[in-house]
């Protein structure tokens, strides 16, 4: 349990140490965003990347302009090795991202551990080529170190972080995994999720900070199991209701 915090915590200093500027660049783009009464859009084609669009989506304390694409495609519960094939497959993240009807008005944020995937990569090209402005997500060591030639990757070959407007490194070692244990041929401990949590409340952060100094108050999710929170996420739940697909 210790080496395993320690590998944690030391994973999250490295990224509030060497990624301030592409933090506070990420949340630039959320701040004007935002500031125009638009939405965000968050995407995370993978089996436990739709845990990264997840937890900035409709989460207390998270911003109301926060609309994830939670397509079922790569869905974990529609079955793990089904998601890991869809993830896989060229083209899929251009529908995806044609079906949420992005142009150049909007802002999205791609998240994904290793920044490699077929579906990932599409979504990026295809919101590229519509003028979105692109927020990665994503461990550059990961993407740099997997093979050209790995049947995760899309036909380019290329990565995430070569693609967006602003990448943010979220510093996943290759496999993901970092304990080791004696007896066990392979690591334990994945840090992905904990790194892509923390790299994106951080923009969240960074954004309501940005804005509050505009003097802007954006609507914040309060916890419905918090006293008052159903009342005050009513006021605003007919501003978002229509707009957000998947609230």
């Amino acid at each position: 349990m210790g080496a395993y915090l320690s590998a944690i915590t030391e994973l999250l200093g490295r990224i509030e140490a060497e990624e301030q500027e592409s933090i506070a660049a990420a949340a630039g783009l959320l701040v004007d965003q935002i500031a125009a009464d638009r939405l965000v859009h968050v995407y995370g084609p993978g089996g436990h990347s739709n845990l990264a669009a997840q937890e900035i989506f409709f989460r207390a304390g998270g911003l109301m302009h926060i609309s994830a694409i939670l397509d079922e495609g790569t869905l974990l519960s529609n079955g793990a090795l089904r998601s890991m094939a869809v993830e896989r497959t060229p083209g899929y993240g251009r529908i995806v991202i044609d079906n949420a009807g992005l142009g150049k008005d909007d802002v999205l944020v791609l998240v994904n551990a290793y920044g490699i995937n077929a579906a990932l990569i599409d979504a990026a090209l295809i919101a590229k080529e519509r003028g979105v402005r692109t927020i990665g997500v994503s461990s550059r060591q990961h993407a740099e170190q997997t093979a050209p030639d790995h049947p995760a990757r899309h036909p380019s070959g290329a990565n995430l972080h070569d693609l967006v407007d602003v990448a943010v490194d979220t510093k996943v070692p290759i496999g993901d995994a970092v304990i080791e244990l004696h007896g066990l041929p392979e690591r334990a401990g994945a840090v992905s999720t904990f790194a892509n949590a923390f790299a994106l409340n951080a923009i969240v952060l960074r954004t309501l900070e940005e804005l509050l100094a505009r003097g802007i108050a954006p609507p914040v999710w309060r916890s419905g199991n918090a006293p008052g929170g159903d009342e005050a996420n009513a006021q605003f739940l007919d501003r978002f209701r229509q707009r957000v697909s998947w609230l």
